[in-house]
């Protein structure tokens, strides 16, 4: 991963935090794909929550100069993409992210998702 993209990374993560964002994953995708070089991760609590840490990332990233290819998902806020080019930042719903299971498929950790404090994972 560049050092533009890894200070895209450190914005975008930044942005997330600042909102109290969860379990946030940065994955390097460079050996996997050649349409980004790294992807974002990260749960909301919930859908307004979810709409908000996606509007920071674009809102700090555009405000230190980084082009926004585009935004998806804010109509409903259960899963929002935020597409910067060599950076792609996916906010979900826990339930939404334990369910598509993006980290596991890009090759990271998941995380576990237990609303009861019990084991399950989505079927």
């Amino acid at each position: 991963m560049n050092e533009l993209t890894q200070a895209m990374r450190d914005v975008a993560v930044a942005a997330l935090e600042d909102i109290k964002g969860k379990d946030i994953l940065a994955l390097d995708t460079t050996e996997l794909t050649e349409l980004f070089d790294c992807m974002v991760v990260c749960s909301g609590d919930s859908n307004r929550q979810v709409r908000a840490l996606a509007n920071n990332v674009r809102e700090e990233l555009k405000a230190k100069g980084y082009d926004i290819v585009g935004t998806e998902g804010e109509e409903s806020g259960d899963w929002v993409l935020v597409d910067a080019g060599e950076l792609v930042v996916h906010v979900m719903l826990p339930a939404v992210r334990d369910y598509y299971d993006l980290e596991q498929l890009w090759g990271g950790q998941k995380p576990t998702f237990n609303p009861l404090g019990k084991n399950w994972s989505a079927v």
